[in-house]
């Protein structure tokens, strides 16, 4: 059986035989002596190999190339060179998959742009490999971040009739001919439908997640997110994963310390369970990027009403493209410019102005704003939006009554406000 690169590097005992399998990162071949880099995705550096002129198929190692795929038996010795403490010596090789020249990824540092023409196998990259063995880090560690507070995970619909964000950018699901769909007065008749009205992709599992957390009190959802949204920025996607708690019996308070100790934990893993990516990252990515999840992960988060954000980037004098005003949404470079230049790190704008946000936040006694809170980091801006729900069901039906919202498509929301209706808190 196969043991992994990783798992030899860190619990091998040198003198010992290994099999390991993996493919060619690098080659280097004289007549006596050969040095491969293996790598087998499970860590960044791979493993030095060394196969002597001893070897039955020596020969055949000059037929090969960066990619190919190799099995192998080799002891585990103490390496001679810098930067690496143990290596393999080759007792034996199979090549199983050659690759020749033609192969895209030769040893050399690709654009991303180059990497997008060859999708399908850019997973092969250090830099692929380093994002994905992070993202299942991260992943694990969200579990075990709600599992170790006692949230129930639940899974919520992934094509569903409700558009959460209200914004109509939900993915069309249809069984419908498109070529030649059925009509009622002019316009499509969706009652013929498979699900008999209007569905779409999910943009957010928020309003069902309500509905689990009025019973089982403290949810959380973890799944595929769809937005059909055409903005061909570095911060949009149209399909993610995104992570959704409800905390029943909490407020915009309990919502912002939750978020808090999510957020530095998730850092805190990053920096102590994927210490190699990380560097790769700071290295190869972006500079300074080590310093500040560290300086997350170790920070005090502030806390700043809207009201007063909106005076501190008035009072600042900075130049900025878009407005600052009250009852106008903050942007990008206004985020940045408070963690950045006022804070100095992770910030909560907390209670925005009612008329800018969804209509199931809860409305505050003023008339005027909603218990909502966006968490901003500097470099990036908001990473997570959340609020206080609104638990009842007379300002409810009014705000929605306000927007022009039916409420027959939501009489299953209104009646969790209905029976047993409770303070309730999440984000996204």
């Amino acid at each position: 059986m196969r043991t992994r690169i990783k798992e030899l590097l860190e619990c091998g005992l040198p003198g010992s035989r290994y099999t390991v399998s993996g493919w060619v990162r690098s080659l280097r071949l004289s007549k006596e002596i050969a040095f491969i880099v293996l790598n087998d995705g499970s860590n960044l550096a791979g493993v030095q190999v060394v196969a002597e002129s001893g070897l039955d198929n020596f020969g055949e190692l000059a037929c090969i190339g960066t990619g190919s795929a190799l099995k192998l038996v080799g002891e585990l010795v103490e390496s001679p060179a810098a930067g690496q403490k143990y290596e393999l010596k080759a007792i034996a090789v199979e090549i199983t998959g050659a690759a020749d020249e033609s192969y895209p990824l030769q040893k050399k540092r690709h654009t991303f742009e180059y990497l997008r023409t060859i999708a399908h196998l850019r997973p092969r990259t250090n830099t692929y490999g380093a994002v994905f063995r992070l993202r299942s880090k991260l992943a694990q560690a969200i579990h075990r971040f709600f599992a170790e507070r006692n949230f129930l995970y639940v899974h919520t619909p992934i094509i569903t009739a409700s558009d959460c964000e209200g914004a109509g950018e939900l993915f069309r699901v249809t069984t419908l001919d498109a070529a030649d769909p059925p009509l009622l007065e002019g316009k499509i008749d969706f009652s013929q439908d498979f699900f008999g009205q209007k569905t779409g992709l999910t943009v957010s599992g928020q309003l069902e997640g309500e509905l689990f957390a009025t019973a089982f009190g403290d949810i959380y959802t973890f799944g595929p997110t769809f937005r059909a949204e055409n903005s061909n920025t570095a911060r949009h996607a149209s399909e993610f994963w995104m992570i959704e708690p409800e905390m029943a019996f909490a407020d915009l308070a309990d919502d912002a310390e939750l978020a808090e100790q999510f957020v530095r934990y998730l850092c805190r893993v990053a920096l102590e369970e994927c210490g190699e990516e990380m560097e790769f990252f700071d290295r190869q990515i972006e500079k300074g990027l080590l310093e500040r999840v560290r300086g997350v992960a170790e920070a005090d988060f502030a806390r700043i009403e809207y009201d007063e954000a909106i005076r501190l980037l008035r009072k600042s004098g900075a130049s900025f493209n878009y407005p600052v005003e009250w009852g106008l949404d903050l942007q990008t470079e206004h985020e940045r410019y408070i963690t950045e230049q006022i804070v100095g790190g992770p910030a909560f704008i907390l209670n925005y102005p009612r008329d800018i946000k969804a209509f199931y936040m809860r409305q505050n006694d003023d008339g005027r704003t909603v218990a909502a809170m966006d968490l901003l980091v500097p470099k990036v801006g908001e990473i997570i939006g959340g609020s206080q729900r609104e638990e009842r069901l007379d300002r409810l039906e009014l705000r929605m009554s306000e927007l022009g919202i039916a409420r027959e498509p939501l009489w299953w929301y209104l009646d969790s406000r209905r029976w047993g209706s409770c303070p309730h808190a999440g984000f996204g």
